[in-house]
């Protein structure tokens, strides 16, 4: 129980309240702020597995509750983007994620967010293979497919497709993972001064999982673009 509590109050940390707005003045953006804008919400809004690549397995099933902060690269083009809401720092995107294994080492996950005190709302999946399953002598090796999609923001369409290669291998209770890939971004806004951006940036990220059984504790770094994001999730696995 007390690890536990430990743990919710490592993903407490990660999820401080922060002072943003709804994002509703994109026409106030030049069409070169508004390119810069949209690779921040690409480091921030694009997939973040969270979890090693070995399979689950076909009666694999895990529920997670996660928390991405990364840290905006042009934090004041937030305010002119948000009809003068404060400049964002970083930006917190809680999530709720789910992992289902299933047959040929395959495994999906899906996820559900809505950031506090705006109007983004994100959700999002994946399909991972696992070319090596991984073992006491060998290494787990996957690759990923990954989309995300933006909702909530009637002047902004924006989602992201992503395709990663990821690496772990286990030592008792301890996963160490790492990965590459690249983010593919759609960014196509709905105010006449602007025209859509499309563009891909490179990803990063390396983690690590500790496996309690029923309970699982990850932590993740990621950068993807320019901009560095840390993530937690505390994971219940049946």
């Amino acid at each position: 129980m007390k690890k536990n509590l430990s743990l919710l109050c490592v993903l407490g940390c990660f999820a401080q309240p922060v002072l943003a707005a709804n994002i509703s003045t994109l026409g106030s953006l030049a069409q070169p702020e508004f390119k810069l804008f949209s690779e921040d919400l690409g480091s921030a809004l694009s997939y973040k597995p969270v979890t090693p690549p070995a399979p689950l397995g076909v009666t694999g099933f895990e529920l997670g509750l996660e928390v991405t902060s990364t840290k905006m690269q042009n934090s004041a083009l937030w305010s002119k983007a948000t009809n003068g809401g404060s400049a964002l720092n970083s930006m917190i995107v809680p999530k709720l994620h789910v992992f289902k294994g299933l047959p040929l080492n395959f495994d999906i996950g899906a996820f559900y967010s809505a950031v506090p005190s705006t109007n983004i709302k994100l959700y999002g999946g994946e399909l991972r293979y696992a070319i090596l399953e991984g073992g006491v002598a060998l290494p787990a090796v996957g690759i990923r497919g990954a989309l995300t999609k933006l909702s909530g923001v009637s002047q902004l369409a924006f989602s992201t497709k992503s395709l990663d290669v990821s690496i772990s291998k286990g030592f008792a209770i301890f996963t160490p993972y790492a990965g590459l890939g690249s983010v593919w971004v759609d960014s196509t806004p709905n105010a006449a001064s602007l025209v859509k951006e499309t563009f891909r940036q490179n990803k990063i990220f390396a983690g690590g999982n500790l496996n309690f059984g029923l309970v699982n504790f990850a932590l993740e770094y990621d950068k993807t673009g320019s901009a560095p994001s840390y993530s937690a999730k505390l994971g219940f696995r049946f």
